[in-house]
């Protein structure tokens, strides 16, 4: 229990860090940039680190196809795509960034079900 309350204060001390570090992180999602496909590559979208879309391609070629309901469903899988590599870039980066800070606890919160720290019991 004691050593809890430990970890609070150190967390404390190091709240400016922490959100220096934070900003930081958020202003380098912006950075991340992945692409997600559909259609062998007729479709492509993408998209940034902070789960934004940032463009949209099309194959001119499918448009003159007119089908409406494919370009819809080849849009959606693109971008679908994009959001999950979008994300597992994100995960990284922000593991990355965080491995420099020492909180008690955060490599547990940003890798879940991970094998947690080593040594630690009840």
């Amino acid at each position: 229990m004691f050593n809890n309350l430990g970890n609070l204060a150190d967390m404390m001390r190091n709240a400016g860090k922490l959100r220096e570090t934070m900003e930081k992180a958020t202003e380098s999602l912006g950075q991340v940039q992945v692409e997600g496909t559909a259609g062998g590559g007729v479709v492509s979208a993408r998209i940034n680190g902070r789960l934004e879309v940032v463009a949209v391609r099309i194959d001119p070629k499918l448009l003159a196809e007119g089908d409406a309901e494919l370009l819809e469903d080849l849009i959606a899988a693109a971008i679908n795509q994009g959001l999950v590599k979008a994300r597992e870039a994100a995960a990284q980066s922000l593991a990355t960034m965080a491995s420099g800070l020492s909180i008690p606890g955060l490599s547990g919160f940003l890798n879940p079900g991970g094998g947690g720290a080593p040594g630690g019991g009840a």
